[in-house]
């Protein structure tokens, strides 16, 4: 008999945020899933996207992987990227035989990976992985909002808008700043 094909699907997520972890989820699609509702998590609406990831995590394996701020800062975004994308792959409870990571890198020390740039708009699990890993960020941020309401993370999830820069040239840097990252470190060198 020939051994089933387990495929995870593997994105992340804030990559370009001025604040934040980076965070990667790794998804493992279980037969019967409505395919039709999968897509790149840019291309849903937020509120839609949280009924869509419920549902994926629902029918599906699943595992998240983050990076801290401290991390992007010593490696760099990119190598943190890939540490939280292999730290998700690496926590699910079920080992993929196939990983299939968006983008054209992949993460040292995992076997059996195919990267496919734009893959959350081109493969379903990967799209499911990005959904899962968009509302977890998007969450975390919203959490950290509360805590730090300079900024309007609860909006923009720590992307560099208009009101999140006015924010940081009034009130400051926060602990949860990638201080390495242009904008904030500019305003770091003001002080």
């Amino acid at each position: 008999m020939k051994k089933k094909l387990i495929t995870a699907g593997v994105d992340e997520v804030g990559r370009g945020c001025l604040a934040g972890p980076v965070v990667s989820a790794a998804v493992i699609l279980k037969e019967g899933v409505n395919l039709k509702l999968l897509k790149d998590s840019k291309k849903i609406s937020f509120k839609r996207r949280i009924e869509i990831s419920n549902y994926i995590k629902s029918c599906s394996i699943y595992a998240i992987g983050l990076a801290s701020v401290d991390e992007i800062l010593d490696l760099n975004i990119l190598q943190a990227s890939l540490l939280s994308m292999k730290r998700a792959v690496e926590k699910l409870p079920v080992k993929p035989n196939l990983t299939l990571i968006d983008g054209n890198f992949t993460p040292s020390g995992l076997k059996n990976c195919k990267t496919i740039i734009n893959g959350d708009e081109k493969v379903k699990v990967i799209s499911a992985a990005s959904i899962v890993a968009k509302v977890y960020r998007d969450n975390l941020m919203i959490k950290l909002a509360k805590e730090f309401s300079d900024y309007a993370w609860e909006s923009n999830f720590g992307y560099g808008t208009k009101a999140h820069l006015e924010g940081l040239k009034k009130f400051g840097v926060t602990s949860h700043h990638r201080k390495g990252f242009k904008p904030v470190h500019k305003i770091l060198s003001n002080y």
